[in-house]
């Protein structure tokens, strides 16, 4: 153990970089799910949309979300030193980092009903859908930077969360002209 604590920060450096990696296809896969499902009547743009879709999902976003849990893990393993594991804080992250995860699931579910042509959902939906993992990021950084829980910035952040995403949906429809 003595060992990997020799490598923590090394460590902590990794689980950055794979959270960025893993946040980058948070952030774009919806925006890719307006495109495809705006513009469904252009079968060669949907074509190249299911490409990017699939890649970004698989060679990107799936790989870093693994590594930001095996990272985050390891992390917690080799540093309780470094980390008070009685701190609300702590569980506050990974209760949100654990709706990331649950999250990003949700967006491969999305992709392959989109892979077969189905559309459960429209892009209004998808816009606001992709406002999710800046609300949890945002809660996820900001106990990670002040090692506090507070109920007060996390009711507010979620009611100016919820309330972008209810501007967002009631939007008039893109693809309704």
């Amino acid at each position: 153990m003595d060992l990997l604590l020799s490598y923590y920060l090394w460590i902590v450096i990794f689980h950055v970089m794979a959270v960025l990696s893993w946040m980058a296809m948070l952030f774009y896969q919806p925006r890719l799910y307006v495109y495809h499902t705006e513009h469904k009547n252009k079968p060669d743009f949907v074509e190249v949309v299911k490409i990017q879709e699939y890649k970004m999902y698989k060679y990107i976003g799936l790989p870093a979300m693994w590594a930001t849990i095996i990272s985050g893990i390891l992390m917690i393993i080799i540093s309780p030193s470094m980390l008070d594991l009685n701190d609300p804080w702590l569980y506050a992250k990974l209760f949100f980092a654990a709706i990331l995860v649950v999250y990003s699931f949700s967006l491969e579910y999305y992709r392959k009903k989109l892979e077969m042509d189905l559309y459960p959902k429209s892009g209004n939906f998808f816009r606001a859908y992709n406002e999710v993992p800046t609300v949890l990021s945002l809660l996820i950084v900001g106990y990670v930077i002040t090692k506090t829980f507070s109920m007060a910035f996390t009711l507010i952040t979620l009611a100016v969360g919820a309330f972008i995403i209810y501007k967002v949906l009631k939007q008039k429809p893109k693809d309704a002209a």
